[in-house]
């Protein structure tokens, strides 16, 4: 073991025989989180949430700012109580954060998060309970800061797949920008494999209700689609743009989660591309392996409607049932894959499997947290 393992060896040891300490002499007063947290957290990450100067606790890696709210809100609860129960590796994090998982019940666990998580003092940011899994197709409500490659693949018809590399930013507690670049490859009958990029989109999104006590969260966002594809070739409408829409996400009873998105197109030369309205709706549940320390698990299920603003024109319907999936222990790597089935109106509508890889940034690099 290295000297600085040994070091973090030893205050993790020291740090639990204080906690039993306190706990054996003030007994039924750990029943409060701010007890709890007095007795069991402060010696490293201090009184006022801060963290304790690394001088002070032997300690190379700085400790998280509680009071940060960019830090504080972003997870859900579950994943506090499994840093808290089974220390830092049980997220991927460091050893330097001990396991209290035989020294607290699971309700003073409960008791200690909600009072950490009480450090961010700003009502504006929402919390991760309401960052919902990512579906296929339909957009979040929820600001992030990830990068996402979706792959679909044509299982019927004339071969073709597309890549769409998707890069977000969080600005602020409710403010969120985005770029997406598609990429085609198809073989029409008359010619052989040919590819390119498709239409460049820029997309900005605002937060504008979010209830941690209902459950709820509700955006407004946009996207301006650039004709930087080839329209000749198929690979972009060869007209710029314009998509409103407004994205929902509500959280069910039994882990259960609905998600909702709707808008308009609204290209600036109607001879080129037609207006049209879309709605999109999620319906999922998700599931955490050994009682929720483990990998999640979300099946769900998007049905999309589109119809374009003509006379005559019908609603096409599509769904896609998919499985949403952690990859690391940190659970900022995640994999989803589903298939797009047209519902009705199906000739010349391909079956589709379509599938992505998700990188949260905010949490680690690619090779952390495994």
């Amino acid at each position: 073991m290295s000297e600085s393992g040994k070091r973090a060896l030893t205050a993790r040891s020291f740090l639990l025989l204080l906690f039993w300490g306190w706990s054996a002499s003030w007994g039924q007063q750990l029943d409060s989180g701010e007890m709890i947290f007095w007795a069991a957290c402060a010696a490293c990450h201090g009184y006022d949430g801060r963290g304790q100067d690394r001088s002070m606790v032997g300690f190379e890696q700085p400790l998280p700012d509680f009071t940060d709210c960019n830090f504080n809100t972003r997870e859900q609860a579950a994943d506090w109580h499994t840093v808290v129960r089974g220390g830092g590796p049980a997220r991927g994090f460091s050893e330097i954060m001990p396991a209290f998982g035989e020294a607290l019940t699971r309700e003073q666990i409960e008791r200690v998060v909600e009072y950490l998580r009480g450090f961010c003092a700003d009502p504006a940011w929402p919390r991760g309970e309401l960052n919902l899994p990512r579906p296929l197709i339909t957009s979040k409500a929820f600001p992030e800061d990830e990068t996402v490659l979706t792959t679909t693949i044509h299982a019927r018809g004339r071969p073709a797949f597309s890549s769409e590399l998707v890069y977000e930013k969080r600005l602020s507690a409710v403010d969120h920008v985005e770029w997406a670049l598609p990429f085609r490859f198809a073989h029409p009958a008359e010619a052989k494999w040919r590819g390119g990029v498709g239409d460049l989109a820029l997309g900005y999104k605002r937060v504008l209700i979010h209830s941690q006590r209902s459950g709820s969260i509700l955006s407004l966002a946009g996207e301006l689609l650039l004709p930087t594809g080839d329209k000749a070739r198929g690979f972009g409408q060869g007209v710029t743009v314009f998509e409103p829409f407004v994205a929902y996400g509500q959280l069910l009873p039994s882990e259960g989660f609905l998600q909702f998105q709707g808008g308009v197109e609204l290209p600036a030369r109607t001879d080129d591309a037609a207006r049209a309205v879309f709605w999109r709706t999620v319906i999922g549940r998700g599931f955490a392996q050994n009682n929720g320390d483990g990998r999640y698990w979300a099946p769900m299920v998007e049905f999309l409607a589109d119809r374009e603003l003509e006379s005559g024109a019908r609603v096409l319907w599509d769904v896609v049932p998919q499985l949403h999936v952690t990859l690391s222990r940190r659970q900022h790597i995640r994999a989803n894959f589903g298939v797009r089935i047209p519902v009705n109106r199906t000739a010349g509508r391909p079956v589709q499997v379509m599938f992505y890889l998700l990188w949260d940034r905010f949490d680690g690099g690619l090779r952390e947290g495994w």
